[in-house]
């Protein structure tokens, strides 16, 4: 059970109790706070409270994040594309409208439940519910994933990830015609404060660094290509809006006149790292999905 402290400052004086917790984690939600609230998972000075608690100054929070519920993760058989494997990691491709891992009350049709039926051999460091993970892509992000099939190949690809030594290309078609050919986008993200279930750009926020090139511009729309140098959650999805370019499709960040792709145009397309064992460099690349693809042509006929 992860434990952590934390003491009121004067800024955050007044502030609703489950409001300050889930600040400090971009994976716990509000509702989810006031459920281990309810449960004294958590306590101010000791003492239990309710989740409507205002914060004194000097308050000391006392968290226990409870363990995953164990769930029965099932093993399904998909025709997933496999573009590295051998035993230590696997490379695979994954395909629009999938999520990667099971959650309570979504525990089939993920990547994980194909994975499990593709191999046995998976690392156990995330538990139950992510098994061989070590990143994520978005549900309606297509793309390529490295997957951890042994412990040591865990700790040395999050390593990578951690020290920015992996290669992570993505391509995207955004709104908007960008006048520049490259840039940097170096901008703190975090929940937003006024939509929980999103993220945006905040002032306390997690460094969070995204670098895009043009590939080709058009009327109204421009494919780039973003290089993550790290991977918060919706990284490029919040930075690009936050220029003033939302990716074309996104139905969170995305302005509301924008052409219904089943989600973002977003595709993780080259995927490069230190093999765990052997410290060689590997790159994949895959490639644009039909339907963006299909997207992409719509535009070059209207130019």
């Amino acid at each position: 059970m992860e434990k952590m402290e934390i003491i009121i400052e004067e800024g955050q004086t007044g502030d609703r109790i489950d409001k300050v917790v889930s600040s400090r984690n971009e994976e716990w939600s509000r509702s989810q706070v006031q459920h281990w609230i309810k449960d004294g998972h958590i306590l101010v000075n000791g003492k239990p409270v309710k989740s409507n608690y205002k914060c004194s100054k000097n308050d000391v929070i006392e968290i226990k994040e409870p363990e995953p519920e164990e769930l029965n993760i099932l093993p399904e058989d998909m025709d997933l594309q496999y573009y590295y494997e051998d035993s230590d990691v696997l490379v695979v491709n994954k395909p629009k409208g999938m999520v990667v891992h099971p959650a309570p009350g979504h525990t089939a049709g993920t990547l994980v439940n194909g994975l499990m039926a593709h191999c046995t051999d998976l690392s156990g460091i995330n538990g139950v519910l992510r098994p061989g993970i070590v990143h994520r892509i978005d549900k309606d992000t297509s793309g390529l994933l490295m997957v951890a099939k042994n412990d040591m190949a865990h700790e040395s690809l999050v390593n990578q990830l951690v020290n920015k030594t992996v290669t992570r290309r993505y391509k995207a078609i955004v709104h908007g015609v960008i006048p520049h050919d490259h840039g940097t986008i170096e901008a703190p993200l975090g929940r937003d404060t006024k939509d929980r279930q999103s993220m945006a750009v905040v002032d306390n926020g997690k460094h969070a660094v995204t670098h895009f090139n043009v590939i080709e511009r058009f009327n109204d729309f421009t494919f780039v290509e973003c290089v993550l140098e790290t991977g918060r959650t919706h990284q490029i999805r919040v930075h690009m809006k936050y220029i003033g370019y939302p990716l074309a499709g996104d139905p969170k960040y995305g302005p509301k006149k924008t052409p219904d792709l089943g989600g973002q145009a977003l595709h993780a397309g080259v995927l490069g790292f230190s093999h765990p064992r052997t410290e060689q460099y590997l790159e994949f690349e895959a490639p644009l999905p039909a339907d963006f693809e299909r997207f992409l042509e719509s535009l070059r006929k209207e130019d």
